[in-house]
């Protein structure tokens, strides 16, 4: 299991950008695949972006693509989310997992609150 601690969330206009952290307590951080999810009132919990820690290979849901950008930083154990050109339907509780594998995520951060206002 990993710790997992959010933050970087808030309150944005639509347009606005932002950047989420996500760092990880495990000395092991950079075998773990990464991974952020999102969850709106009344809606599933969806996987938006994902990081694999071999190929550095990136995943995008289709209504993030093109505006957000996965990356991580091994050195300081950290996986990061910019979010760029937010849109109100952006609006969730974002949280980041690590995982074996982008198929199976097993630890969990809290999730930071993100709030794009029209």
């Amino acid at each position: 299991q990993v710790q997992l601690v959010e933050s970087g969330g808030g309150l944005v206009q639509a347009g606005g950008s932002l950047r989420l952290s996500c760092a990880a307590s495990s000395r092991t951080f950079s075998r773990y695949d990464m991974g952020w999810f999102r969850q709106a009132p009344g809606r599933e919990r969806q996987l938006i972006a994902a990081i694999r820690w071999r190929t550095g290979t990136t995943y995008y849901a289709d209504s993030v693509k093109g505006r957000f950008t996965i990356s991580r930083d091994n050195a300081e154990n950290t996986v990061y989310l910019q979010m760029n050109s937010l849109k109100p339907e952006d609006t969730a509780l974002y949280y980041c997992a690590a995982g074996n594998s982008v198929d199976d995520f097993g630890s969990w951060g809290q999730g930071t609150q993100v709030t794009v206002s029209s």
